[in-house]
């Protein structure tokens, strides 16, 4: 029961921090939120810094989990339409998941306030990606499925401008659909650039 009133809490810090910001998020209504009161947050949690750095561990494994990690990583494509298969996956999580929404939300927010804040937006902003589709890249052109090229700044071309569409979802949710068919269309594009004729 314990752990779950702590997920709960959690739960509702992430709403409340990605709508209110950490300065706009206070224990009192965190609390109220649940149906608790102030000690039994404090139970669980002793202040809302550790209910911060509990929920941007709870973000770190949760991106881990759904787009993969330096310790697990996706496997390389077979094929062009496998990359567009992964990425529009990927893709689709990032834009309808709850929880990554409010999380993007909340990294956007703090990243000008936290240290950790600002190094997961970093990560999973700019860097994060562009790791992964290096090493996503190094392996399709070891299959001949690429052309030689720098894969790190194939993997920044590549992942930048999706970024910046995901990014568009959030700030005008009314654009998600068309903002999808534009990833998709740039991939298959990337493809048509970068892909090696089998």
């Amino acid at each position: 029961m314990a752990n779950g009133t702590k997920e709960r809490i959690l739960e509702a810090a992430l709403e409340m921090f990605s709508q209110n910001g950490y300065a706009g998020t206070n224990i009192r209504e965190l609390s109220a939120s649940l149906g608790l009161v102030k000690s039994g947050v404090y139970k669980h949690y002793e202040s809302k810094e550790a209910i911060w750095n509990a929920l941007l561990d709870q973000m770190i494994a949760y991106y881990g989990e759904r787009f993969g990690s330096p310790e697990h990583l996706p496997p390389v494509p077979d094929s062009p339409e496998e990359l567009i298969r992964l990425t529009m996956q990927m893709v689709n999580i990032t834009v309808h998941d709850e929880k990554i929404i409010m999380t993007r939300k909340v990294l956007m927010l703090e990243q000008f306030r936290d240290v950790r804040a600002r190094e997961l937006a970093t990560k999973h902003f700019l860097t994060g990606l562009s790791e992964m589709f290096t090493y996503v890249f190094t392996g399709m052109m070891e299959k001949g499925l690429l052309r030689k090229d720098d894969p790190g700044m194939l993997a920044f071309a590549y992942t930048a401008p999706i970024s910046a569409l995901i990014h568009l979802c959030d700030r005008e949710p009314e654009k998600t659909a068309e903002a999808i068919r534009q990833a998709e269309a740039f991939s298959r594009h990337f493809i048509k650039t970068y892909g090696e004729d089998k």
